[in-house]
């Protein structure tokens, strides 16, 4: 038995680990983490891949330093996406997989994100549950022999064949599509797929910005979601004349859309969007979406003759509904995009070759085949708010609210639907805000007036 010192670790949260540095999250506790992972899970083998931050080599190394005390043999992606170690870890047999990354958290954080086999996440109240009291215990037993390390760059390209494959590259038309990596670490990813792309003949142009990974992040930590992030991507669209752009976050789990003129498209209409295309090539399939926004989502699933089934927000309760359901596709507002056919998890590169070979068959760019839908059902977007005391603040809302209510939903957080406009109220599983969405049936004005509205309310009395 090897018996390290007991420790509170306060980085592991609903599902993932993500931690302020030094004081959350250090080389010791990435070391604890890798030694739990491999004895919970029993792993023999698992896959490791890190994001460009600065500290993302030293976390890592520590934790494969724990995989292979205990046992574990580790196939070591090096720089690499999430979802580069999801499809390494389920295409070839890994028994678990470990990304370090803090995806679009500020500079000063770092984090981890788990699955075991075949990329299924691991269950926030069993074996996430386990693994994290067995690291702060620090009790560990010694293994019967020490794993190994070796470099796995081949899986790239493995990895690029199979995205390419999800799309007919004959279907394509010339186009010119702009990336900002946000020099994160989608460049060199991407780069292999354009490559492979080409390589099969697609005729597509693409302009690269903020492509290198950096890890000062000289732009900014790459969270295209935040409004003073957007304005780089859509100026570059206009001022290249490009027909769609294209960012990613930091770890390009995540993927946001900007049309011809660089209007951010928020990511409640790519879902529908992107549910509506298989849909139109796989009739009657489950589509899984998350309870925030889901009129013009449900409505399009609808129409095209699909079956909607909502799941918790957050990547492992999508996964799971998914998996349960069968689903084909799965899509969450916060540009999370999850496929069967890429093993139940999310990706931030298939989406953008999905809309690419849509509106190269539609023959309309993507401003054009979202417009009715917007207008059709406005929303607010995503609104955060810090709050002293969040459930009380929630609970005035609700209060308000709910006995004017059609309909409740307390799938994540509360949802309230009234006959012309619905909110959800939550409080994230990640950071510590309460977050909230309104939308309506076709008023915008509405949209603002309850926004405005809800807001009072959650700022309580005068």
């Amino acid at each position: 038995m090897v018996t390290m010192p007991a420790r509170r670790i306060d980085c592991f949260k609903a599902y993932d680990v993500r931690g302020r540095l030094g004081s959350e999250l250090d080389e010791d506790v990435a070391y604890r983490i890798g030694r739990a992972f491999a004895q919970v899970l029993g792993a023999r083998q698992v896959i490791v891949g890190r994001d460009s931050r600065a500290t993302s080599p030293e976390l890592a190394a520590a934790l494969i330093r724990g995989l292979n005390d205990a046992g574990a043999d580790v196939r070591d992606l090096g720089l690499a996406g999430t979802e580069e170690m999801y499809f390494a870890t389920a295409h070839f047999g890994a028994d678990g997989g470990i990304e370090v990354t803090a995806s679009h958290n500020p500079i000063d954080y770092n984090g981890m994100k788990l699955v075991g086999r075949g990329a299924a996440p691991l269950d926030p109240e069993g074996d996430f549950a386990t693994l994290a009291a067995l690291a702060q215990s620090g009790a560990f037993p010694e293994p019967e022999r020490r794993g190994e390390t070796r470099d796995f760059p081949e899986a790239r390209a493995i990895y690029a064949r199979a995205l390419a494959d999800f799309i007919d590259v004959a279907a394509l038309r010339p186009l010119t599509v702009l990336v900002n990596a946000g020099n994160g670490t989608a460049g060199p990813t991407f780069d292999a797929i354009a490559a492979e792309l080409e390589r099969r003949g697609a005729p597509l142009r693409f302009i690269r910005i903020n492509h290198q990974p950096d890890p000062a992040f000289p732009n900014g930590i790459p969270n295209p979601l935040l409004p003073e992030n957007q304005p780089m991507t859509a100026e570059a669209v206009r001022d290249h004349g490009a027909d769609l752009g294209v960012a990613w976050d930091g770890d390009f789990d995540r993927c946001f859309f900007f049309d011809a003129q660089g209007r951010f498209i928020p990511g409640e209409y790519v879902v529908g969007l992107l549910a509506a295309a298989f849909l139109e090539k796989h009739p009657g399939e489950k589509i899984v979406h998350d309870p925030r926004v889901v009129l013009n989502t449900r409505d399009m699933i609808a129409s095209a003759g699909g079956r909607a089934v909502q799941a918790r927000t957050g990547h492992a309760f999508v996964k799971r509904a998914m998996r349960e359901s069968g689903a084909i596709y799965g899509g969450e507002m916060s540009a999370h995009h999850y496929f069967r056919d890429f093993h139940f998890a999310d990706s931030g590169m298939v989406p953008w070759l999905l809309v690419v070979e849509l509106v190269s068959r539609k023959g309309v760019g993507l401003g054009e085949l979202l417009a009715e839908r917007m207008r059709a059902f406005p929303s607010s977007g995503e609104i955060n708010f810090r709050l002293d005391d969040p459930g009380a603040a929630i609970d005035r809302v609700v209060a308000h609210f709910a006995p004017q209510a059609i309909r409740r939903d307390e799938t994540d957080g509360i949802s309230l639907e009234l006959p012309d406009w619905r909110f959800n109220l939550r409080r994230s599983n990640t950071e510590p805000v309460v977050r909230l969405n309104v939308e309506s049936r076709g008023d915008a004005g509405l949209v603002a007036a309850k926004r405005a509205e809800i807001e009072a309310l959650l700022a309580g009395p005068a």
